[in-house]
C-alpha cells in the first residue's frame, strides 16, 4: 500500500497557533477533531479559511487536519489559513517560484503568505483599556 504524503504548515494570528496537515483526499476539513462546520460558528469564517485552497484550485485534492489553540474564532481562522498556505508552499516546492503557475506567486499576490502581526495592545496604567480613558469630570 502506498504511503500518503503529508504536508505540514504552522500559522499564527493574534494569540492563536495552528498546526495544519494536508493529506491527499476529497476536501474534508477537520479542526480540533471536529468537522469545520461544527467548529466554526459562521459561514464567512469557513470561506475565509478555505481561500488558499480555492485560489490554487486544490480544494478537492486535499484533506485538511488542523490543531489550533488560543484566541477566538477569527484569530484561529487566520492562523489556519496561514498554515494551509504554508503547507501548499511545501507541496509546490519543486516548482520554480518565478513561474506564473507557482503557488508562491499565486498565494503571495492574494496576500496569504504574509503573517498578520497585529496583536492586542497592552493595557496602560490609569486607563480602562489600552486607550480608553475614564470619563473626564470638570467638577
Amino acid at each position: 500500500m502506498a504511503e500518503k504524503k503529508v504536508y505540514y504548515g504552522t500559522g499564527r494570528r493574534k494569540s492563536s497557533v495552528a498546526r495544519v496537515r494536508l493529506t491527499s483526499g476529497k476536501g474534508k476539513i477537520t479542526v480540533n477533531d471536529k468537522d469545520v462546520k461544527d467548529y466554526m460558528p459562521f459561514e464567512t469564517l469557513i470561506m475565509d479559511l478555505c481561500q488558499p485552497l480555492d485560489v490554487t484550485k486544490m480544494r478537492e485534492k486535499f484533506d485538511v487536519n488542523a490543531d489550533v489553540k488560543g484566541g477566538g474564532f477569527s484569530g484561529q481562522t487566520g492562523a489556519i489559513r496561514l498554515g494551509i498556505a504554508r503547507a501548499l508552499l511545501e507541496y509546490d516546492s519543486s516548482t520554480d517560484p518565478s513561474s506564473e503557475t507557482s503557488f508562491r506567486k499565486i498565494l503571495k499576490s492574494n496576500g496569504f503568505v504574509t503573517r498578520d502581526s497585529r496583536k492586542k495592545e497592552r493595557k496602560k496604567p490609569g486607563l480602562k483599556k489600552a486607550r480608553k480613558a475614564p470619563q473626564f469630570s470638570k467638577r
